[in-house]
């Protein structure tokens, strides 16, 4: 009953896609049932990441491409791993370009402070280059 009421919700409150970033393939039936169009994608463990963070978010950033979208990220918690995703997710995206940045807006976005776990992912990301394009150079002009 209360899936069917979490799911009833997502759809009223015009969620178009979940990603779930889970291990185990938990609910995903039910999007399936409900025809809420998901992806799974999980985290993995810390050595994953460089392999699995740039699935995370090409799937986020190919959704989040069309304006109307509203997307929901599923994980065991509201927590570093989830929170890390969104901050590496900020700078995948190049919506900020380093990452004590991205720490701080995701920070002030949901009011918590970011723990180890999630400043690794962050530091993962841009230590393996992990860009949604590559950064275009620029050239200081000269006088």
């Amino acid at each position: 009953m209360r899936r069917q009421e979490e799911l009833i919700w997502l759809i009223g409150h015009g969620f178009t896609h979940v990603l779930s970033m889970l291990d185990s393939p938990h609910n995903l039936h039910a999007y399936e049932e409900a025809a809420i169009p998901f992806a799974h994608v999980p985290i993995g463990r810390h050595d994953e990441w460089p392999e699995r963070l740039p699935e995370l978010y090409s799937t986020l950033a190919g959704w989040l491409a069309k304006p109307d979208e509203r997307v929901l990220i599923h994980h065991e918690e509201f927590g570093d791993r989830l929170l890390g995703v969104l901050a590496g997710y900020l700078i995948y995206a190049g919506l900020v370009a380093e990452g004590p940045h991205a720490v701080v807006v995701i920070e002030k976005i949901t009011g918590r402070q970011l723990g180890s776990q999630a400043r690794e992912i962050v530091a993962v990301t841009v230590d393996e280059g992990i860009l949604e394009s590559p950064p275009v150079s620029r050239r200081k002009a000269r006088s």
